[in-house]
C-alpha cells in the first residue's frame, strides 16, 4: 500500500483523513493523527508537503516507536490545553508542533503536524487546533454507547476515590448493590531509572479495555500517576488472579513493567478513599523497587510501607530523630567513615559479629573496635532494645 492511498483502519475513518489533508494544506508538513496507543489513524497525503523518516516510519508501521524522549513530548501535549511545539529529537527529524484531542477533559488522541518551510504560522496553530475539534467529534461518533458509559463510570469512580460523594451516591452513580463487597486495584509503571514513564492515560485506556473484556462490573480511572480499578463482588484469591492477568497483558506492549496494587474488600462505598490510600502505600514501595512483588497486597508489602510511613513522620518532625544517630551519620560523613554502616550490619545481623564483619567486608576484631568507639564518640547504647530498634530504624531509612 502507499502512503498516497487511503486505507480502512479500525477505529478511524475517512474524515479523519479528510481533516488531515485539510490540515496539512495549511501548516505545510505531514500531519498524523493518533489515538491515545500512539497508533497512526490517519495521515495527510497532500503532494509537496514535508515529511521525515520517522513520520514514513510510523506511517508504515501504524503506529509510532517507543522512545524515552517522546514518551515525554506526548505527556507534555497531553497535559497541554493548546499547541505545543517541540524540537527536533534526531539530526534527521523535522520540528514538529501537536495538540491534544479531547471530549471535555476525556483525552482521545493527538494530532501532529510537521512545521512547514516557515515555520509554524498563526493559520497553522488555528489549523491544529480546529482540526482537535473536529476530531474529537468524529472519534467520539465512532465510540459506542458502552464506551461512553465507561467514561461516566470511570469520572463517577474519580469522584468517589477523592471522597466528594456520600456512599449511598456513591452507590448510585456506579451502579452498586446495597452491600457491595469493593476492592480497588491500583496499576502503575516500575519507575526506572534514566527512562521516562509512558502517559497514565495510555496505561488507563489500555486498562480499560482490559477491564471491559476480563469483569464487565469494573470501573477505570486515571488519577496522577496511577490507574485505579474498582472490582465489585470478588473474592481476594480472584482479584489477586486479575490484577497478575492485568500486569501481564498490560506490560506486554511495554518495554517498562507494570505493578499492581489491590486493597483489602470492603462493604461501605464511604470507605473508597481510604482504600485509594493503602494502595497508594503499597505502589509507592514497589514501584520504586524492581526486586519487589509484580502484584501485592498491604501483608506483601507491609515491612516496607510502614517503614516509608515511619521516614515521613521522621521528615515532619526532625526532632525524633536521635541525635546520637545525626551525629554518627555526620562524623561519617565529613570523616570518611563507617560507623553507620557497620552499626547497621551488625543490627542487620541480630548481634552477630562474624556474619556483620563479613558483609562489610572486615576483620571480626575491626567490627568489635568501630562499635566500642560509637558508644565512645556518639554515647550511642547498645545495649538497650529499644535504642537497638531505634537506630536501626533511622539507619535503614537512611541507606
Amino acid at each position: 500500500m502507499s502512503m498516497t492511498e487511503t486505507p480502512i483502519v479500525e477505529g478511524t475513518s475517512e474524515e479523519l483523513f479528510a481533516l488531515s489533508n485539510a490540515t496539512a494544506a495549511v501548516v505545510g508538513g505531514s500531519v498524523a493523527v493518533e489515538d491515545l496507543d500512539r497508533r497512526v489513524l490517519a495521515y495527510s497525503t497532500v503532494p509537496g508537503q514535508l515529511i521525515d523518516e520517522l513520520r514514513r516510519q510510523g506511517i508504515l508501521n501504524r503506529r509510532v516507536p517507543d522512545e524515552p524522549e517522546q514518551l515525554r513530548q506526548y505527556r507534555e501535549v497531553l497535559n497541554a490545553a493548546g499547541v505545543v511545539r517541540l524540537p527536533p529529537l534526531a539530526q534527521e527529524e523535522l520540528p514538529r508542533a501537536a495538540v491534544a484531542i479531547r471530549a471535555g477533559d476525556l483525552p482521545l488522541g493527538t494530532i501532529w503536524a510537521i512545521e512547514g518551510p516557515k515555520g509554524l504560522q498563526p493559520a497553522g496553530e488555528r489549523a491544529l487546533l480546529d482540526g482537535a475539534a473536529l476530531a474529537a467529534l468524529h472519534m467520539l461518533r465512532r465510540r459506542s454507547a458502552a464506551e461512553l458509559d465507561l467514561h461516566a463510570r470511570q469520572e463517577a469512580l474519580q469522584g468517589a476515590l477523592n471522597g466528594n460523594w456520600s456512599a449511598a451516591e456513591v452507590r448510585f452513580r456506579l451502579g452498586l448493590s446495597d452491600q457491595p463487597r469493593l476492592t480497588l486495584l491500583g496499576l502503575a509503571p516500575l519507575r526506572v531509572e534514566g527512562r521516562e514513564s509512558p502517559p497514565v492515560v495510555r496505561l488507563g485506556a489500555s486498562a480499560a479495555g482490559h477491564f471491559a473484556a476480563v469483569h464487565t462490573e469494573a470501573a477505570v480511572t486515571a488519577l496522577g500517576r496511577t490507574v485505579y480499578v474498582l472490582l465489585p463482588e470478588l473474592a481476594p484469591p480472584a482479584v489477586r488472579r486479575l490484577a497478575e492477568q492485568a500486569v501481564a497483558s498490560l506490560a506486554g506492549s511495554r518495554d517498562i513493567p507494570v505493578r499492581a496494587a489491590f486493597s483489602r474488600p470492603d462493604l461501605d462505598p464511604g470507605e473508597l478513599p481510604r482504600l485509594r490510600t493503602e494502595v497508594d502505600d503499597i505502589l509507592r514501595v514497589t514501584t520504586t523497587d524492581p526486586t519487589a512483588p509484580a502484584v501485592a497486597e498491604l501483608r506483601d508489602a507491609h515491612a516496607r510501607v510502614l517503614l516509608a510511613h515511619l521516614g515521613d513522620e521522621l521528615a515532619r518532625e526532625p526532632r525524633l530523630r536521635h541525635p546520637a544517630i545525626t551525629a554518627m551519620v555526620q562524623h561519617d560523613r565529613e570523616q570518611h567513615t563507617a560507623y553507620a554502616a557497620s552499626v547497621l550490619a551488625w543490627l542487620d545481623a541480630v548481634g552477630n559479629v562474624v556474619q556483620a564483619a563479613k558483609t562489610l567486608d572486615c576483620h571480626p576484631n575491626t567490627l568489635k573496635y568501630r562499635l566500642k568507639r560509637v558508644r565512645e564518640l556518639f554515647g550511642l547504647d547498645l545495649e538497650h532494645p529499644d535504642d537497638r530498634l531505634s537506630c536501626w530504624l533511622q539507619l535503614r531509612l537512611n541507606a
